[in-house]
């Protein structure tokens, strides 16, 4: 049987794992005004990251269209695959997973797995990987789906913002707390829970909330089992890279990487955002 994996950008896969993995990838959009840039595609996280200081408004984001969803799977048939194995950011925060849903409903003779990473960013990217190891060992679609569930079992991210205003003008947070928030220097350390961006903890500075986000990272990397984790940064990567060399000498039996938080992703966290993911392989 032949499956391809498909993930969408909020992966952030870079261009090269993904040409090495035999990954597909569907973009979302950021939307400036009148003008629409699929990331990944047409704008890179450094070109957005540019582009938001000189914009007057906050960018909206949009979700593949499900014709692009369609397209790539009347494609991948007309190639001879049998099957596709959609992972999607989570469900909680986009329709990207109601649309890749719809979309396989309306190909024929085209098995479509869709699978709610119930996450995003590197972290959904590790799904994404695995599976796509698992095509290369002949694996059946059920069976990564399953693998994919018990990953999802120690699958963690949290991360923490550097700048309120967007989780304010995004609609997660109210001007009040936006406002004391800033006097008081708080980084919420944020989370996903029932597949929606939440706050953890809301920590004083960002030097504790980076150690808050570390010592959760302890309590499952002292079992000493295989791990693999990621750094991942919104626009910091000289910082992301120390805090990366710092935890990969504090735990060497894990399997680190370094990714970042692109246009879509980015425009609900802001600038200066970092977060650390991991799961037990």
């Amino acid at each position: 049987m032949k499956t391809a994996i498909i993930t969408d950008s909020t992966a952030y896969i870079s261009e090269e794992i993904r040409s090495n993995y035999h990954i597909h990838m569907v973009p979302l959009s950021v939307i400036f005004g009148e003008e629409t840039y699929r990331e990944e595609v047409d704008m890179t996280a450094d070109q957005y990251f540019e582009k938001i200081k000189e914009a007057k408004n906050l960018p909206t984001t949009s979700q593949p269209a499900i014709g692009e969803f369609v397209e790539l799977f009347e494609q991948l048939k007309r190639d001879q695959f049998d099957a596709a194995i959609v992972i999607t950011l989570s469900s909680g925060i986009s329709g990207t997973y109601q649309g890749a849903l719809t979309a396989g409903s309306m190909v024929e003779d085209f098995d479509v797995h869709v699978f709610d990473s119930e996450i995003s960013c590197m972290v959904q990217g590790f799904y994404a990987i695995e599976g796509a190891e698992m095509v290369q060992l002949n694996k059946h679609p059920d069976e990564i789906i399953a693998r994919f569930e018990e990953m999802k079992l120690s699958m963690r991210a949290y991360f923490m913002v550097d700048d309120l205003s967007h989780l304010q003008r995004g609609g997660r947070l109210n001007a009040a707390q936006a406002i004391i928030g800033s006097l008081l220097q708080v980084k919420p350390v944020l989370h996903f829970e029932s597949k929606k961006i939440v706050p953890f903890e809301k920590i004083r500075t960002r030097k504790r909330a980076l150690k808050r986000i570390t010592e959760l990272l302890d309590e499952d990397a002292k079992e000493n089992v295989p791990m693999k984790a990621v750094v991942i940064h919104s626009n910091r990567e000289n910082e992301a890279k120390e805090i990366q060399r710092d935890l990969e000498q504090e735990y060497p039996h894990i399997e680190w990487s370094l990714s970042y938080f692109g246009a879509v992703i980015g425009t609900h966290l802001g600038e200066g955002a970092i977060g650390i993911g991991w799961y037990k392989k």
